[in-house]
């Protein structure tokens, strides 16, 4: 009986199982805001490319 009281006093489960919740909402996050999310690194991807083919065509090698 005594375990039984100690196991259900035990709270070292509960700290999965707010990880799970945490993960579970940003899931949900991520495909409401997937088209959202995937334009803002498509454009920043673009600027990158573009600053780097202007930063490489201003290098000349002797």
């Amino acid at each position: 009986m005594n375990q039984i009281k100690a196991f259900l006093k035990e709270e070292d489960g509960i700290g999965v199982v707010e990880i799970i919740l945490i993960l579970v909402v940003l899931i949900m996050l991520v495909v409401i805001f997937r088209d959202q999310i995937t334009a803002i690194v498509k454009n920043a991807f673009t600027q990158i490319n573009g600053d780097a083919k202007t930063i490489n065509g201003k290098i000349k090698i002797k």
